[in-house]
């Protein structure tokens, strides 16, 4: 027991000596060991000398910071200037912005030497004025950047303005080239002709593209079917019931044949069957024709709408649209009546879908004026269904494929009719009943 509070005590002394050790050190340095007080005053001193000398250094090092800001954004505002005056080339503008590009560098270098050499004002002022001549150079930055955007766009504009000039110098060569080569082109086969020098073989030429354009038509028409989702089986049946198809693409047949049906309805009729449509004596009426055909055949259907919208073959249009096209059709392909409306109005759509309308009118248009055109004129038939096929009246849109009855194949319909001029005749285009399908009516 002794020997353990022999060591408690001596353990005591050990930390009290330890702890007068701790205060005498600190009096030592705080000043507090003569009892004048006069190491305590010049203590305190000091401290504040410290805490100014630190002050000054932070105020000297956000001089510095602000200064170094403030000279690059120069430096990039002097740079930003030296790039826009090279273009356009301005000898003078380059000059001056290089001037003042080796004016910010050197003045970067003396900042440099600055801090090196602790040289430098640290007032609060050269702060300010620093941060207040970085943002002038920011500004003058954005200022330049703006105008050379919109050098840029200037220049994008007069690209573009070039290109467009370009695009309709290449669309009037590819209409130039469409009249070469498509069927409205295709008048140059007509260019040569002349009242007196017209042979049927001229109206068959001209039937020929109109048939084209037809079929063009209702190849349209069936995607537009397509598109909408269509029945196209109940929809051909509807036009021709009761006809069995071989192939299933046969369908377009019908779809043509109504077409035709519309187009060629009042071919017969010298005015085609639109009222109030005044006609010159019989003397005259070869050359009044003529010259309608003369004044289509070279141009487009929507060249010539444009120029004369309200021309007979204007009316021919209209009147043909709003007959072929009808207005559950319309709305089904288009989800509206727009293309209708504009037609009732007296206008002409600018679709895809009304000019090919406009390209099958203007050339079964053409055929008509051709037709009473000729002396003698022409006419037209169709044969009646069911009848007895004959390969002088007719010829079969298809090429075989069908096994007849020995009573001979028969007409299911006619899809584009027939035309005689004098002796010569133009035989109809019909699609042939299979045999299977004659035994079941």
């Amino acid at each position: 027991m002794d020997s353990a509070n022999k060591s408690t005590a001596t353990s005591n002394k050990g930390r009290l000596a330890r702890t007068f050790a701790k205060v005498l050190h600190l009096r030592a340095v705080t000043g507090i060991v003569s009892g004048d007080g006069t190491r305590k005053a010049k203590s305190r001193d000091s401290i504040r000398d410290d805490d100014d000398e630190k002050v000054r250094n932070t105020a000297a090092m956000e001089a510095l910071v602000a200064k170094l800001f403030a000279t690059i954004s120069s430096a990039k505002a002097a740079y930003a200037q030296l790039q826009i005056a090279q273009s356009p080339y301005d000898v003078e503008g380059i000059q001056s912005a290089d001037e003042m590009v080796v004016t910010e560098l050197k003045n970067l270098s003396e900042l440099k030497q600055c801090y090196l050499k602790k040289q430098f004002d640290f007032s609060p002022q050269v702060t300010q004025l620093a941060e207040i001549q970085e943002q002038q150079s920011l500004l003058k930055t954005y200022e330049i950047m703006g105008k050379k955007l919109e050098s840029e766009f200037k220049n994008k504009d007069s690209e573009v303005a070039l290109l467009r000039k370009k695009l309709d110098e290449s669309n009037m060569q590819n209409r130039l080239l469409e009249k070469r080569l498509k069927p409205s082109g295709s008048s140059s086969i007509l260019d040569n002709l002349h009242l007196q020098g017209l042979y049927p073989n001229n109206f068959i030429t001209v039937l020929r593209f109109s048939i084209k354009s037809i079929r063009s038509f209702v190849k349209l028409m069936i995607e537009k079917m397509e598109s909408a989702g269509w029945d196209l089986d109940a929809a051909a049946s509807s036009i021709e019931p009761h006809v069995v198809y071989t192939i299933s693409n046969h369908r377009c047949f019908a779809f043509e044949s109504f077409v035709c049906r519309e187009m060629f309805d009042g071919f017969h009729d010298p005015t085609f069957s639109l009222p109030n449509e005044p006609l010159p004596e019989r003397k005259q009426r070869q050359s009044f024709f003529f010259d309608r055909f003369t004044e289509l055949k070279s141009e487009t259907p929507n060249e010539f709408l444009t120029r004369k919208p309200h021309s007979t073959f204007g009316k021919f249009c209209r009147n043909k649209y709003l007959n072929l096209v009808h207005p559950k059709m319309e709305s089904s392909f288009f989800g509206d009546l727009n293309q209708r409306n504009v037609v009732n109005s007296g206008g002409y759509p600018e679709t895809r879908f009304f000019a090919a309308f406009a390209e099958m009118a203007k050339w079964v248009w053409l055929l008509h004026c051709l037709a009473f055109s000729l002396e003698p004129e022409a006419s037209i038939f169709q044969v009646s269904k069911m009848c007895r096929f004959s390969d002088v009246y007719m010829v079969s849109v298809t090429e075989g494929g069908f096994f007849f009855s020995d009573a001979g194949p028969r007409v299911a319909f006619t899809v584009v009719p027939g035309f005689k001029i004098g002796k010569t005749l133009i035989q109809c285009q019909v699609y042939l009943s299979p045999a299977s399908a004659q035994a079941n009516r």
